[in-house]
């Protein structure tokens, strides 16, 4: 996974790329983390414009990146989902808490 990281205007976007499972997170924490403890960022942007697989074990992270988000008092965005990813976050009922643009 060749995932990437700008921040511009108090926004740091993540892209990621094709698959999101498991052996993915590590990397992921990382830069999230990096992110959140940024002072100038304000927004974490996830841009999943081109994630293909999204695993069960990637909702739980998301869940706690916006758990981390909040208590860093940033707010988390998920962009460009696809339909497929729309349909699960549907499904484990997790639209309503997180911020899907």
């Amino acid at each position: 996974m060749q995932n990437t990281t700008e921040i511009s205007n108090g926004r740091a976007v993540l892209r990621l790329q094709r698959r999101f499972e498991t052996s993915a997170h590590r990397d992921f924490r990382y830069r999230c983390t990096s992110a959140l403890g940024a002072a100038e960022v304000t927004e974490l942007e996830l841009d999943l414009a081109d994630v293909e697989y999204f695993d069960s074990t990637g909702l739980g992270v998301l869940l706690l990146l916006k758990e981390k988000a909040e208590i860093a008092h940033k707010h988390l965005i998920l962009s460009n989902c696809r339909d497929h990813f729309k349909h699960l976050l549907d499904v484990a009922k997790l639209r309503k808490i997180l911020d899907v643009d």
